[in-house]
């Protein structure tokens, strides 16, 4: 059975230097959240990303690394899924 993955793509015209202001919520240590890292690793690809491949890029770009968890692309999803109800995910054009 082929599993599937689902995409998500950043709005149209969302530069990385707006993606960078965007939200940029910074945990009390002063790292950014996931979150804020997934809005820029979305801004700055320029192309729909998976959770997986958005949290290889946050850890390749040292924007944002689990704590040891041990399924970070989960917990990502969940919390698009949270903030798009919410309507806090603002850059996100939505989930195919």
């Amino acid at each position: 059975m082929a599993t599937k993955t689902k995409t998500i793509k950043i709005a149209k015209g969302t530069s990385p230097k707006a993606a960078k202001k965007a939200k940029a919520k910074k945990t009390p240590a002063g790292k950014m959240s996931q979150m804020a890292a997934a809005e820029r690793v979305l801004a700055e690809a320029g192309e729909p990303l998976n959770c997986k491949q958005m949290v290889e890029a946050m850890a390749t770009k040292r924007y944002w690394q689990s704590p040891g968890g041990k399924t970070p692309a989960a917990t990502l999803y969940a919390s698009i899924l949270r903030d798009l109800r919410t309507g806090e995910f603002d850059v996100l054009v939505g989930i195919n």
